[in-house]
């Protein structure tokens, strides 16, 4: 359960911290199943559907970037993703109904972890109204040094920053950040971070020695539904499940207006979408 600190931490700055959520022996379980999923994965030769591989490296090298879904295909993610003490968490954030939405871990491997830029998680996947949580779990030790996440604190919801360029979605911030209100997360590996899906956030490269990884998942309101623009909404559905009270009835309406992400192609991940948005930027205009 959070504490009164921590839920007015949240609805005051979007974010609040929960150190040591995840004991040793669950993290060192974890670790033991991202080395197993790992194992035989290269750049050159690696499961697309379940892994995505850092580009910066050599067609042998086995450096993955990203692990897709792990909540949905590996059992042990699974049973944390519905476990009573993370669910007891959320609650009090979103409501007694609730749906597990998606999860993914991001591994930032040493001296080579991908830079995620300045983002809103609710604008990839617009829902019906604001009660969404992105629940970030460090399964390593967490700095600067080794690219912990960073937020701008603000009340949920209390801005949609621009996401687009010339009409397409970029899957980051296109608007001027004022970087000297984030706030570095740093934390202890097992640390919990639970993060309204407005919250402005990033994190930069990771140039330790070290790792960094992150299993990150995602909860709605059950009667939060998805505004359909696309193939991708049918996709990401598939790994909704019900996890906790009622299932809606209804859906509940809070938006007369909310961005539509028109994708310049088809991604497959967060990364994807921000290095073809770095890339368009630094063309010429006309070329």
């Amino acid at each position: 359960m959070l504490t009164q600190g921590q839920m007015r931490q949240y609805q005051e700055e979007g974010y609040t911290v929960y150190p040591g959520l995840v004991s040793g022996p669950l993290l060192a379980a974890m670790h033991a199943e991202i080395d197993r999923i790992g194992a035989g994965q290269t750049r050159a030769a690696h499961d697309a559907t379940r892994v995505e591989m850092e580009p910066d490296q050599p067609p042998d090298g086995t450096r993955i970037r990203r692990i897709y879904e792990p909540c949905t295909y590996y059992p042990l993610f699974r049973e944390f993703s519905e476990s009573p003490a993370l669910l007891a968490c959320v609650e009090p954030l979103i409501g007694p109904d609730i749906d597990f939405h998606y999860s993914k871990i991001n591994m930032k491997p040493p001296a080579i972890g991908s830079v995620v830029e300045w983002h809103q998680d609710l604008m990839y996947y617009p829902l019906t109204n604001l009660d969404s949580v992105t629940v970030l779990v460090y399964l390593d030790d967490a700095d600067r040094g080794n690219g912990c996440l960073q937020v701008i604190p603000g009340p949920p919801g209390a801005t949609l920053l621009p996401h687009t360029r010339d009409g397409v979605f970029q899957g980051r911030v296109t608007a001027p950040v004022d970087e000297g209100k984030a706030v570095p997360l740093e934390g202890a590996a097992g640390t919990v971070i639970l993060m309204h899906a407005l919250t402005p956030h990033a994190s930069t490269v990771n140039r330790s020695p070290r790792w960094r990884r992150t299993l990150i998942l995602s909860y709605r309101a059950a009667d939060a539904l998805p505004l359909f623009y696309g193939p991708a909404v049918a996709e990401s559905e598939q790994h909704v499940r019900h996890v906790r009270g009622r299932v809606a009835a209804e859906a509940r309406c809070t938006w007369t207006r909310f961005p539509v992400p028109r994708y310049p192609r088809a991604v497959r991940s967060l990364y994807d979408l921000q290095e073809y948005s770095r890339a368009a930027a630094e063309e010429p205009r006309g070329a």
